[in-house]
């Protein structure tokens, strides 16, 4: 065996290596940031006592249970739906950020940049201010689906020109997105009446303040949905990104990957925006830094992603509601306080790769 084979052996080795760790220590991240948002607000449950509430849930008889009257009642009713609906809405928003920008080539593709969640929220509202039910509780997530994918669709036919997608047209096509959604939310409040602003109001802010097991039983099967679809459409869109001459030339429908890839982001965005609002910024910020860490393969890049952006929201979402005591602060307020100068960052970085505005 060779000297150059063993290098390759042990290239390939690291490789594993890195990946299994990258992908495993987020996902004791995860964990550990679940346990840690559960037990912490106005309600104080020590950590040994969240995971005993949950050991004795599933019929063991490990752990301690919260000792406080309210402890149960506040972890299983309040806390811990509240913290699945974060972990749910953070992967579906990192995993959508990611597949737009492999499926845009453009770092600056992200649901929130571009109007997409805006346009699922604006859907959403209409569902609100009608009273449509014509699906039960799955009503506002199909309108959200309707409105994310026509958005979606909207934003690639107009940002795209031969073949590419230039960074100054992306921005300016969200910039002309989002004013028309926004005029869509101010009708919408204008048509509806007290309770349907203050519902609008909500989806504009984006909180995760109300989430219920009902709330996460219809977001649970669309964020599983679109994040298995997402790892699956992976392999070809690290084909993509080796342009549409050479994917095509190994067997790649890039049209049809672009579409079945625009239909997985508004499943997923439609789960995010359903019942927590527009939340921005999760799904520029978390790709970028997965990126940075891992490099630009889709196969790894999607599914840490998804760990990534949980972890992210779980996170935000705790210090959103414990910032200021007895307030809770709007989740999407808070990425935006630290999306915002990140988007200017790579802007900034866009520019100067490019030689200027391209």
């Amino acid at each position: 065996m060779t000297a150059a084979v063993v290098e390759h052996q042990r290239a390939g080795i690291r490789a594993v290596a890195g990946r299994v760790g990258l992908l495993g220590g987020l996902t004791v991240a995860l964990l550990v940031s679940l346990v840690f948002a559960a037990g912490h607000g106005q309600l104080d449950v020590p950590p040994a006592e969240v995971l005993g509430s949950l050991m004795h849930k599933i019929g063991l008889d490990i752990g301690p249970v919260p000792h406080h009257p309210q402890g149960e009642n506040t972890l299983w009713q309040v806390r811990f739906p509240r913290v699945v609906m974060a972990a749910l809405a953070g992967a579906s928003l990192a995993t959508a950020g990611a597949l737009m920008q492999g499926v845009f080539g453009n770092p600056l593709a992200e649901p929130g940049v571009v109007g997409v969640s805006a346009g699922a929220a604006v859907a959403a509202a209409t569902a609100i201010v009608f009273e449509l039910t014509f699906a039960g509780t799955w009503t506002v997530a199909i309108c959200a689906f309707v409105g994310g994918l026509v958005t979606t669709t909207l934003v690639y036919v107009m940002s795209r020109d031969g073949g590419r997608t230039e960074v100054v047209t992306l921005v300016l096509t969200g910039i002309a997105i989002n004013a028309m959604t926004s005029a869509g939310l101010a009708f919408l409040m204008f048509l509806g009446d007290t309770q349907a602003r203050e519902e609008i109001v909500f989806w504009t802010l984006g909180s995760l303040n109300g989430s219920r097991w009902a709330y996460v039983g219809v977001v649970l099967p669309m964020a599983v949905v679109g994040i298995a679809a997402a790892m699956f459409l992976a392999p070809r869109l690290d084909l993509l990104a080796l342009g549409d001459r050479a994917a095509r030339h190994v067997g790649v429908d890039v049209e049809r990957l672009r579409m079945s890839t625009i239909v997985v982001v508004a499943v997923l965005t439609a789960a995010a925006v359903a019942f927590c609002g527009i939340i921005s910024f999760v799904g520029l910020i978390v790709p970028h830094l997965i990126r940075m860490v891992a490099g630009p393969g889709h196969r790894l890049l999607v599914p840490a992603s998804a760990l990534g952006g949980a972890v992210l929201l779980v996170l935000a979402d705790l210090w959103a509601r414990t910032l200021v005591a007895y307030a809770d602060l709007p989740i999407g307020m808070l990425t935006a306080l630290v999306g915002g100068p990140f988007f200017f960052w790579l802007i900034r970085r866009a520019r100067r790769t490019a030689g200027g505005w391209a």
